[in-house]
């Protein structure tokens, strides 16, 4: 199981793993950069939603 981060310890221009919507059934993740973050509490049990650079959410 993958450790799900809290908030305080993502930021802006942050080297991340995302997992797209279409790859929630394989787990597929997707590398890129924080450019955004989308969710507004500390903690989420599927993890902290956050926009990439490249326009990609997950």
């Amino acid at each position: 199981m993958v450790d799900v981060p809290l908030r305080d310890k993502i930021s802006i221009g942050a080297a991340v793993q995302i997992i797209l919507k279409k790859d929630q059934s394989t787990g597929n993740l997707t590398d890129g950069t924080v450019k955004r973050i989308l969710t507004s509490s500390n903690y989420h049990p599927h993890g902290i939603k956050v926009e990439l650079s490249d326009g990609k959410i997950g």
